[in-house]
C-alpha cells in the first residue's frame, strides 16, 4: 500500500471550482423591505464553491476528473502535489459515463512544481478480481490529498439514479460498469484515482453510498473505459462542452 500510494500520489491533484447561481429572495420583514433588503423575487447572484480530485493522464497538462466536479463551473483551478495551483480549462465532458477532461497551459506550471508531478501509470482493469486489494487517492472533503485502503467488492456494477448517493448529481447520471470498492470514497475523492498494488491506476473514483444501514460502498468508472472516453474527448470524437 505504501509503494502504491508514494509511486502515484503526485500523479493525483485537487480540483476546485466556481459557479454563480442565482437564488430568488424573499424579506423576512417589514423592516427588510424599508431598509432596501432583497425583495420577493429579486434574483440574487451567489458564488458557489466546490472542490474534488483529478488524475494527470498526459504530458501535455490534460486532466481527467469526474463530470459532477465540474458541471456548472465558471472558473476551474488544480492544485499539484506541491500546493500550486494554476488555472484550468474544461476540454470536454460525458454526461452519461460522469466524466470529464480538464486542461492547463504547461507554461502555466511553474518549473519546480513540473519536475515533482508525472503522468500516472496505467494498469488494466478488465483483469481485477474480486479480493483484489486497492488504494484509493483524493482530495476527500477539501483537506488534501488522503489514502484509503480496500478490496475489489464487485464488478460490472450500475448505478442509475436511483441508489439513495449522498451525491444528488447522481439523479443526472446513467453509469454503468463500475468497480465496487469498499475503500472510503468520500466527498472530494470523486474523480480521483483507484490504485491497484503496483501503484497503477484501475480506476476513477466516482461515487458511493451514504446511509445508516450501508457502509464501505464506493464505485470508481473502470480507467479501460475512463481512458477511451478521456481520449475520445481530447481527440475531438466527443463533443466538447460548450
Amino acid at each position: 500500500f505504501t509503494y502504491a500510494a508514494e509511486s502515484s500520489v503526485d500523479a493525483v491533484v485537487y480540483v476546485k471550482v466556481s459557479s454563480t447561481q442565482t437564488m430568488q429572495q424573499t424579506p423576512n420583514s417589514i423592516f427588510d423591505f424599508f431598509f432596501g433588503l432583497p425583495q420577493q423575487g429579486a434574483p440574487q447572484q451567489r458564488e458557489r464553491v466546490g472542490s474534488g480530485s483529478g488524475v494527470i493522464i498526459r504530458e501535455d497538462g490534460y486532466i481527467v476528473t469526474n463530470n459532477h466536479v465540474i458541471e456548472g463551473a465558471t472558473t476551474v483551478s488544480v492544485t499539484f502535489v506541491d500546493g500550486t495551483a494554476c488555472e484550468a480549462e474544461i476540454r470536454g465532458t460525458d454526461d452519461d459515463r460522469d466524466l470529464a477532461v480538464v486542461g492547463v497551459l504547461l507554461e502555466d506550471i511553474e518549473k519546480e512544481t513540473a519536475e515533482q508531478i508525472s503522468i500516472i501509470p496505467m494498469g488494466n482493469s478488465d483483469e481485477l478480481k474480486v479480493g483484489e486489494q486497492v488504494v484509493a487517492i483524493g482530495n476527500a472533503l477539501g483537506y488534501g490529498q488522503s489514502v484509503t485502503t480496500g478490496i475489489v467488492s464487485a464488478k460490472n456494477r450500475r448505478l442509475d439514479g436511483t441508489d439513495g448517493s449522498s451525491e444528488s448529481e447522481i439523479d443526472k447520471r446513467r453509469v454503468v460498469n463500475l468497480i465496487q470498492t469498499d475503500a472510503a470514497i468520500n466527498p472530494g475523492n470523486s474523480g480521483g484515482a483507484l490504485l491497484n498494488t503496483k501503484g497503477e491506476v484501475i480506476g476513477v473514483n466516482t461515487v458511493k453510498y451514504a446511509d445508516t444501514d450501508v457502509e464501505g460502498m464506493g464505485f470508481a468508472i473502470p480507467i479501460n473505459s475512463a481512458l477511451e472516453t478521456a481520449m475520445g474527448i481530447i481527440d475531438g470524437t466527443i463533443a466538447p462542452k460548450t
